[in-house]
């Protein structure tokens, strides 16, 4: 099998990953505005470690993430995309390398839960990266530049879902079908926690409070502070269903250029 095609399975097996947890994750928000409970990433990796053979899965989704990483890399680092170099191109890439590096720490956090078969604490993630960026000089400021690329990185996805320039690089067979519909709704939805998940962020840096950071489940929680809060929270939970399934699709019909050297070569600065 040629190389290409090899990094092309990684990179699909990447968004299979990536679609599952957040499956998972919109599984849990559903269930916990019933039962109670925690719907994050982590959330998420925990509960399928206990489901029959949940080691194996969890595994799985590790090796998956790490696919994903490695994705998320060539994009970044090696323009497999052909986004450039100028200051829009930049900024995306920059982006694109600041989610290699979250599912870097999933892909870990899954793994080390398969290989220990031992439950982790979930949720405290964004609260234990606020207390590490604050503990570090001029951590506050960093915190709160990070919450404000949180919330700039939500806009920029739902507007990628609302303009639909995901399908420049997602080849569907009906880009108005019910497929494209509902990568529109999966975005947009995942736009928003991301936003939400920012302020969050930023709003620890301001304070120097790093217990005020939250994730998934706290922007989630917040939606449901609002008028017709209920309804509002049930609508954004099922859109990461959507963008689970969004991310299903993309394992199937995105474009994947596996990076080559000439790539590499041309992405980095002129000495």
């Amino acid at each position: 099998m040629p190389r290409r095609s090899k990094f092309e399975l990684l990179a699909r097996s990447g968004y299979v990953a990536r679609g599952i947890v957040f499956l998972l994750v919109a599984g849990l928000a559903l269930l916990s505005g019933v039962a109670g409970g925690k719907a994050d990433t982590k959330s998420a990796v925990s509960e399928l470690l206990e489901q029959p053979f949940g080691r194996i899965w969890v595994a799985l989704i590790g090796i998956g993430l790490l696919g994903f990483v490695a994705w998320r890399l060539a994009q970044s680092l090696a323009d497999s995309d052909g986004h450039g170099r100028d200051k829009k191109a930049i900024v995306i890439r920059l982006a694109m390398f600041g989610s290699a590096i979250t599912y870097v720490f999933l892909a870990y956090y899954a793994l080390s839960q398969a290989l220990s078969g031992i439950r982790g604490s979930e949720g405290e993630g964004e609260k234990g990266l606020a207390q590490w960026v604050m503990s570090q000089p001029f951590g506050s400021y960093v915190a709160t530049a990070i919450g404000i690329g949180f919330i700039i990185g939500g806009v920029v996805t739902s507007w990628k879902g609302l303009s639909r320039k995901f399908e420049r690089y997602l080849h569907l067979p009906d880009t108005n079908g019910i497929l494209g519909m509902v990568c529109v709704y999966g975005l947009v939805a995942r736009g928003l926690v991301f936003a939400i998940t920012g302020f969050f962020f930023a709003y620890a840096g301001f304070t120097v409070d790093p217990e005020q950071a939250g994730g998934i489940s706290d922007a989630l929680s917040s939606l449901r502070q609002l008028p017709f809060g209920a309804v509002v929270y049930i609508v954004v939970a099922a859109g990461l269903a959507a963008f689970g399934i969004y991310n299903l699709v993309e394992a199937r019909y995105r474009v994947v250029n596996g990076p080559s050297a000439s790539d590499v070569k041309h992405s980095l600065p002129n000495r």
